[in-house]
């Protein structure tokens, strides 16, 4: 048995435990075990710096789950858009494909509560439908293994799958959707990395919300994998009371950098039953994405979407650079809060005459007049480059 597997029989899971280590009320740890299962391996638990702190709000259960009864089992429903078992076929060229119902931690927040932990609603069993579905689609190129978590598999069942994947042509892109990683690294090892190097391409989608989970084992972890040549990305949860600080975020995203994973979304938190008291206000996640943008490189700067409820998919938000915009010009703010012109190019008939045109708003027609000068727009700067 490897260490990893180890730590997981040694994962506080039970009532007896929740009671005894959390000091929860023990009918309320029954009800909450009825709910969603507790799953707090030791190395993660280790984290843990003070009751109620960021890392123990997204591993211990608490009350208010029970409390949480207005969001969704499936808000983003991925089960109606499942042609087959274990199959989510949402964007035309990619799919979902959960290989195991199994996590290496139970997150509190989990948007996919109603099946992780349950064998017979993500099934071994049914995988050979799965990859009949990928083989007879040939409009998917891009695989994305979750689950569950793919690295619950053993090596020899996770080879299994990626080699049957490997087999189909048009299959360009494999990617693992694992936490492992953040939540118990020490899964990532030689012998791991050396298996996946023979079927690259292979991207890693990781998922770190709080810089406290940036340590040496998770700094390992993350560079054996990079190191095997699988570019590792990370998809960040907004949270409150866990990450909803601005100086929190950019602590987070800055630490990724720095051990080689790539800042590639942050999430709202879905409409999840039992999660709802982690949600953000959008203005809250819009503050943050406008206090990184232009303070810390881009690279270090997440895509900041809503997964929309009801399977619309994932819709980018933005602060408001944008502060006016006409058939001429489009007026635009920086970080600083300083304003600049930017001038449109006029491309009927190839011709530009250098004019600016200036919307009429109480007919809605175009008249021609003088060149707009910065000087008639207040606090404006004029970009002239």
């Amino acid at each position: 048995m490897e260490l990893w597997q180890q730590m997981i029989r040694d994962s506080i899971h039970s009532v007896d435990q929740l009671v005894e280590k959390f000091g929860i009320d023990r009918s309320v740890a029954e009800k909450l075990d009825e709910f969603f299962q507790a799953r707090i391996n030791p190395y993660y638990l280790g984290l843990i710096k003070y009751p109620g702190d960021p890392i123990w709000r997204q591993c211990v259960p608490d009350e208010m789950e029970l409390e949480d009864m207005d969001g969704f089992e499936d808000p983003l429903h991925e089960d109606e858009m499942s042609p087959v078992p274990n199959i989510t076929h949402r964007y035309p060229d990619r799919c979902l494909f959960l290989v195991t119902s199994q996590c290496g931690m139970y997150c509190r927040f989990c948007t996919r509560k109603r099946k992780v932990g349950n064998s017979d609603k993500i099934s071994m069993k049914q995988l050979e439908s799965a990859f009949k579905y990928i083989e007879s689609h040939k409009e998917i190129r891009d695989v994305i293994l979750s689950g569950g978590d793919p690295l619950m598999l053993t090596d020899y069942l996770l080879e299994r799958i990626l080699s049957r994947l490997r087999e189909i042509p048009h299959v360009e892109i494999i990617r693992l959707g694992t936490k492992m990683p953040c939540v118990l690294p020490q899964r990532i090892t030689p012998k791991l990395c050396e298996m996946i190097k023979k079927y690259h391409p292979i991207y890693v989608n990781t998922h770190f919300n709080h810089p406290w989970e940036i340590t040496e084992e998770s700094t390992k972890a993350c560079s054996m994998l990079v190191d095997a040549g699988c570019p590792v990305s990370n998809q960040a949860v907004l949270m409150k009371g866990v990450n909803d600080d601005p100086e929190v975020m950019k602590e987070l995203l800055l630490k990724l950098l720095k051990i080689r994973v790539r800042p590639y979304y942050l999430f709202m938190a879905d409409e999840t039953k039992g999660a709802m008291h982690f949600r953000t206000s959008i203005d809250k996640g819009l503050e943050i994405m406008d206090r990184l943008r232009g303070h810390i490189s881009g690279l270090a700067i997440p895509h900041f979407v809503i997964d929309t409820p009801g399977g619309g998919g994932k819709i980018p938000m933005l602060p408001d650079y944008v502060l006016h915009k006409d058939s001429d010009k489009i007026i635009l703010r920086n970080y600083k809060y300083e304003n600049f012109i930017y001038r449109d190019t006029h491309n009927s008939n190839g011709e530009d005459n250098g004019k600016k045109t200036v919307v009429n708003k109480s007919n809605g027609k175009s008249k021609k007049s003088k060149e707009l000068s910065a000087s008639k727009i207040t606090q404006l700067q004029y970009n002239e480059n």
